[in-house]
């Protein structure tokens, strides 16, 4: 009765211990589950849940039974050997400790291996073939990106494995030594007396030769796993860094390889000698194996060195020339970069008037702003409170009055740094933030600033089309807080005057707090004032994850997210698009970028973030991408395909820059695919140079709307400029195009060897050079204020290029604004520094007595409802006062002449 006693309290401590350390997990598992049921995507947290189940289940029973068993069989051997008697433990207490030794080890070992290796066995059950092979091996590569990764686990896990086997087996044996005396004795002998003889110098010789026996097996087996991590080594030479190029060399194939797959045959020979040896009692023959082993490998690492210097060095350009054309080869097919098309540009540079006509939509989404100066003034006029923040500015592209238009545009989101820390303001009142601000990247007002589109609160929208009737951003690049609605206190919606307007959430985002519920979330976030909050109430509910990046990586930890995601405005909501890419480091062949060395990378998926709901759905964006079609097959229920997304936001996705970059910094040298060229490289590029603000700095690549040579409409482009390596002329225009069926296609121009195209620091020297220009940089130079140079904008025009940059002036204080007040065009030798782009290029290509002026054009055009009137009267009737108030009479007259216009125009509609 008392044992069966002390075992319930044993097993109840168990529980209560086991309850007390994974209390947090049970928490965290409990909430997770519902977060995931919210957001639609239970299945995709059950397949790592399950996974985990089916491989850890039966992995713990299987290994602890290994462990069990081997460490029995440990004991049997020691028992029947040699004559032991019990010393304070029974035969009942040891098998225990050895059970308990085993499943505790099991137990480590399972949930190491759940960690770490259930999504590399379902990539590895569910992996898809490229359909292209290496060139070495004859693998598809496939293998290397989704079973080879595995592979290399599981062996090194096994080399653990056997060596914490050996260390089990000493301890043991010393458990043993300690608790079973080994003596010598007849049977006769009184066995009261047996526990205090001394141990025979005979029984240990026998313990100590059954142990060994032990560890010769557990060596043996070590020995046939090192024969197996040589057959590993051989594919890691696919990324050998020793040659003339990234990949294995002709070393490495013809030196290494071999000796590689000998060392394969000498680690099974130094199996069986250390057998041999072990049984013979020959240490000599016993270690002979691994010093051979050793011998070959430093012989190998000489004959390596030798054949590199005197072999190879000598004649490198023939010797490599096969693994240097697989280099260029898997890089490019690795990064996209098989699929450019190329082509050649005239550069004729024989514009007229007509052609400046003829392009006028890209004229007209000719950048004058730049995104950084547009950042600050978002925030300082259009910030409207402390706490209102624009993190980042974005660049896109909308139909406007029926014209293709390149914009920025910026969330206004709550900077929750800025509001008062108290808990009701932090998680309860401050919960959102409040509409855009959008404005032309082309058109500035007469101050020099950007022409908004969409301003103030509530926005106010001066064209028809893109009017927003959902402005709350409940969820954003700044909403790091969880957030509780639906309570007692009304949120803050957005300041109305000499009060706030306030509201109720009325979308489908977040987890009710009813009965249990807010218990498991007070405990979740640490907070007590969930808790006991008299605003929660049965209705409330709390928004978690509210962070876009967090929001998406917390559903698919396995996509590498960009760090720039922009915001779209369509039927009147907001949503995000944040772009995915799938990654690998396990490319044969092709040359690595970045810290992690990771040689492969696609944009295959293109997530969708409703702002005020926070629906998440991931679009697969490139369907050929054997990495997401593998996804595709492991979470059936997460993505889907393009065709389903609305058109709406399809018409807004981007060809992302950071892709882009990767790929043009690569493109610079595997441009070259004659191996001579590449190997002399003597064709090597760099993205071209240009000074902004008075800093020169390595060109960013650009959005712009513009028209292709061979295409009869604008389209939105992604575009950088190339360089000859430390030379400033151009030498090729790389380009992504965007719209519609034309998505995701890389196009690279290249322009006429026979003559000098200027690049962009040339023509930054020629503004250098213009004594007029030089003269007015000195003056705004002086104290009280100084000039920015802005980008270089490189565009085409039919088959000529010009060049724009723009000038702006800042008075030197905390407050002030850059603002445009020139403009600089050149086009081949010529230069026009005037006051707008449309000044410039009538400076350089004369005026057209037919056509209206385009800033006249674009402004009639602008506003075309009573709305939009009105607000323009509005807004040039605040411009007036304040000009009054600063005693500015001139500006004061050029607005009341330009409201008289505006009411005019009223009174005719």
């Amino acid at each position: 009765m008392k044992k069966s006693a002390g075992w319930l309290l044993g097993v109840l401590m168990i529980g209560v211990i086991f309850l007390l350390t994974s209390f947090g997990t049970i928490i965290h598992f409990v909430t997770d589950y519902q977060w995931f049921y919210e957001v639609g995507y239970t299945k995709v947290f059950l397949t790592k849940l399950m996974t985990q189940f089916k491989i850890g289940i039966p992995f713990f029973i299987v290994f602890t039974l290994l462990i069990h068993f081997y460490l029995l069989s440990i004991k049997r051997s020691y028992n029947k050997k040699i004559h032991t008697s019990y010393v304070g433990m029974s035969e009942k207490k040891i098998n225990r400790i050895i059970l308990g030794i085993s499943s505790l080890f099991s137990f480590f070992a399972t949930l190491t291996v759940n960690s770490s290796l259930w999504f590399e066995i379902l990539k590895f059950l569910n992996g898809t073939n490229f359909n292209i092979k290496d060139p070495i091996f004859n693998h598809d590569i496939g293998f290397y990106m989704f079973k080879l990764p595995l592979i290399q686990r599981v062996y090194y896990m096994s080399i653990s494995f056997i060596i914490f086997l050996g260390i089990l087996t000493v301890i043991l044996y010393m458990l043993l030594v300690s608790v079973k005396r080994p003596t010598l004795f007849d049977v006769n002998h009184d066995m009261q007396d047996i526990p205090n003889k001394r141990i025979d110098t005979d029984n240990l010789k026998q313990i100590f030769h059954i142990a060994f026996r032990q560890l010769v097996i557990l060596g043996t087996i070590l020995f046939v796993l090192l024969g197996l991590g040589y057959v590993l080594k051989t594919y890691d030479l696919l990324y050998s860094p020793r040659g003339v190029a990234y990949g294995a060399s002709f070393t490495d194939v013809h030196v290494t390889l071999w000796v590689y797959r000998i060392q394969i045959v000498l680690a099974i020979v130094s199996a069986i000698l250390f057998i041999l040896g072990a049984k013979a009692k020959n240490i000599r023959l016993a270690l002979s194996g691994p010093v051979i082993m050793i011998a070959v490998s430093i012989l190998g690492n000489i004959a390596a060195l030798g054949v590199q210097n005197f072999i190879v060095a000598p004649d490198e350009i023939s010797k490599e020339r096969t693994y240097l054309s697989y280099n260029i080869d898997y890089t490019n097919k690795a990064y996209g970069l098989d699929e450019i098309e190329k082509k050649k540009f005239a550069a004729d540079q024989n514009i007229t008037k007509e052609d400046i006509k003829n392009n006028q939509e890209t004229i007209n989404n000719i950048r004058i702003n730049d995104y950084r100066p547009t950042k600050q003034y978002y925030n300082q006029r259009q910030g409207i409170r402390r706490y209102y923040q624009f993190n980042d500015v974005d660049v896109d592209r909308y139909n406007i009055d029926g014209r293709l238009t390149q914009v920025f545009l910026s969330p206004r989101e709550i900077d929750e740094t800025k509001i008062s820390d108290q808990w009701i303001n932090r998680h309860l009142k401050y919960t959102h933030g409040y509409g855009v601000a959008l404005s032309s990247v082309h058109d500035i007002t007469n101050e020099g600033q950007p022409d908004l589109l969409i301003k103030d609160i509530p926005p106010q929208s001066l064209v028809k089309d893109l009017q927003i009737k959902r402005p709350e951003i409940y969820f954003g690049e700044l909403t790091n807080n969880y957030v509780i609605t639906n309570t007692k206190e009304k949120e803050f919606d957005y300041p109305k005057g000499d009060r706030n307007a306030e509201t109720f959430y009325e979308g489908t985002a977040g987890i009710s707090l009813k009965g249990l519920n807010k218990i498991l979330y007070a405990i979740k976030e640490g907070s007590f004032k969930i808790l006991i909050s008299g605003n929660i109430t049965q209705d409330s509910k709390i928004l978690l994850y509210r962070n876009i990046e967090e929001r998406a990586r917390k559903i698919a930890p396995f996509i590498y997210y960009d760090d720039d995601p922009y915001l779209v405005i369509e039927n009147g909501k907001l949503s995000w698009i944040l772009d995915g890419y799938t990654l690998s480091d396990n490319y044969p062949y092709a040359k690595p970028f970045g810290e992690d060395n990771t040689n492969y990378i696609r944009n295959s998926v293109k997530v969708v973030i409703d702002a005020y709901n926070g629906d998440v759905t991931y679009y697969i964006s490139d369907p050929k991408d054997p990495v997401i079609q593998t996804m595709a097959k492991i979470f059936p229920n997460l993505f889907v395909s393009m065709d389903k997304m609305p058109e709406e936001i399809k018409s807004h996705i981007r060809y992302p820059q950071a892709l882009f970059d990767i790929q043009a910094d690569v493109y610079k040298t595997y441009h070259m695919d004659d191996i001579n060229v590449f190997y002399q490289q003597e064709d090597l590029w760099d993205i071209a140079h240009e000074i902004y603000d008075r800093e020169k700095q390595q060109m960013e690549s650009n959005y712009s709307i513009m028209k292709l040579p061979e295409e009869e409409k604008e389209e939105f482009l992604l575009t950088i400029p190339y360089t000859p390596k430390n030379k400033p002329n151009l030498t090729a225009l790389l380009m992504a195009r965007n719209d519609g069926e034309n998505y995701g296609k890389l196009m690279i121009y290249t322009m006429p060897k026979q003559k000098n195209i200027y690049g962009p620091m040339q023509i930054e020297s020629k503004i250098d050079q213009d004594t007029n220009i030089s003269k007015e940089f000195s003056l705004w130079g002086q104290k009280g204020s100084t000039y920015i140079r802005g980008n270089v904008m490189t565009i085409p025009i039919e088959n000529s290029l010009i060049y724009v940059e723009t000038i702006y002036l800042k008075a030197d204080n905390e407050n002030s604004l850059p603002e445009v007040k020139r403009v600089v065009v050149a086009y081949g030798d010529k230069i026009a520094y005037e006051n707008t782009l449309e000044e410039a290029l009538e400076s350089l290509f004369g005026v057209d007595e037919d056509t209206t002026p385009i800033k006249d054009k674009e402004e009639s055009e602008a506003i075309i409802d009573t709305k939009g009137l009105i607000i323009k009267a509005n807004e040039l009737f605040r411009k007036s006062e304040e000009s009054q108030r600063n005693g500015n009479w001139a500006e004061y007259g050029k607005y009341i002449d330009e409201l008289k216009g505006v009411l005019e125009k009223l009174n005719q509609m």
